[in-house]
């Protein structure tokens, strides 16, 4: 049975305990994004006992009167349940007629091993776009997950490859120094954060975006690390908790003084805090999954290798189209503007 939410506690309870949990499924997220309208489809048993949810964030396509409408790593069931999912789709589509939408885009937590899933999803007319190796979709696609389920961080410790933890006790022995810190601390971390995208070429997201997070997350789902040397903060990163998981969000660390390896110092204490919560998963986020040492993006992967958590690669983004002329007309303008607002953005920060 398809409804909406009639008893938030009831809702939130569900999302914060499933183990298919994710915070960008959260009530908390969208109103982080709320930019964007936001919708939950709930499917519920015979009894009223919710079964899965979809919360669907919807955007205004510029120029044309259509919408976009995206569940990030939603939805949150048991994924090898088809009712349930044809459900919280046969929900999507009702209230794509309501808001004219050319799309219903997900990437869902679902592991690309899992074949049966990807042949359930196909057979119910979703378009797979997973042909990406680097940051090109949404969200990415491959990251490293580390198992911290009755873990100790001694036997965390363990597991660490030997230079990673000779730069975690290294940090510790030069002086780094960890905290959390304050939402007056976010310009500071802001400020690292423009360094870092200018040094690795990306785009940073505004003061106020995260202010946003901070304000509909903080303190009890968001944490901001802060590393100090010599009086100096020269790194930080951004750790949301939720349900069984915590996620490293965002990282950044100025171009001085990181022969002390902060960022292995920050990863432990983000790594501590799942421990403290008594987390399943401690998750990494992104990297590339073209991993030859030649990639520009192989550091990355290196540095959080040396967690030894487990290579992980989601099925990616699946499309399901409701009108292919907008979707090819919004998906290819979509590709040129990102591009475009790179290569304004890097160009900037050069200046």
């Amino acid at each position: 049975m398809i409804t909406t939410v009639k008893d938030q506690k009831k809702y939130e309870e569900f999302i914060s305990k499933h183990y298919k949990s994710h915070f960008m499924q959260s009530p908390m997220w969208s109103n982080v994004k709320d930019n964007w309208k936001n919708e939950i489809i709930v499917s519920e048993d015979e009894d009223g006992n919710i079964r899965g949810t979809l919360s669907i964030l919807i955007r205004k396509v510029p120029v044309f009167k259509s919408t976009l409408m995206y569940a990030p790593r939603g939805p949150v069931c048991d994924i090898d349940d088809e009712e349930t999912l044809r459900e919280l789709i046969e929900g999507a589509k009702q209230k794509a007629k309501e808001y004219k939408s050319y799309v219903l885009k997900i990437d869902p937590d679902v592991e690309a091993e899992n074949e049966a899933f990807v042949a359930m999803a196909k057979k119910m007319g979703f378009k797979f776009k997973n042909a990406s190796k680097n940051f090109e979709g949404i969200q990415p696609r491959f990251v490293f997950r580390l198992d911290v389920k009755d873990k100790t961080e001694d036997e965390l410790m363990e597991i660490f490859h030997s230079k990673t933890r000779y730069n975690i006790r290294l940090a510790v022995r030069k002086g780094v120094e960890v905290s959390v810190g304050t939402r007056e601390d976010l310009k500071t971390f802001h400020d690292i954060m423009v360094v870092t995208g200018t040094r690795d070429e990306f785009v940073v997201r505004t003061l106020e975006y995260f202010e946003k997070m901070y304000d509909c997350m903080a303190p009890d789902n968001l944490r901001l690390y802060l590393a100090k040397y010599d009086g100096k903060i020269v790194a930080g990163t951004l750790a949301i908790l939720y349900g069984n998981k915590v996620w490293y969000l965002y990282g950044a660390s100025s171009n001085e003084y990181r022969n002390v390896m902060p960022n292995y110092l920050l990863q432990l204490e983000m790594i501590k805090w799942a421990l403290e919560n008594k987390c399943d998963i401690y998750d990494f986020r992104g990297i590339s999954g073209d991993i030859d040492e030649s990639n520009p993006l192989y550091g990355l992967y290196r540095f959080k290798k040396g967690f030894n958590g487990k290579f992980t690669e989601f099925v990616g983004e699946m499309d399901y189209v409701f009108s292919p002329f907008m979707y090819f007309m919004v998906e290819h303008g979509e590709k040129i503007y990102r591009e475009l607002r790179k290569k304004i953005y890097l160009l900037r920060g050069q200046k």
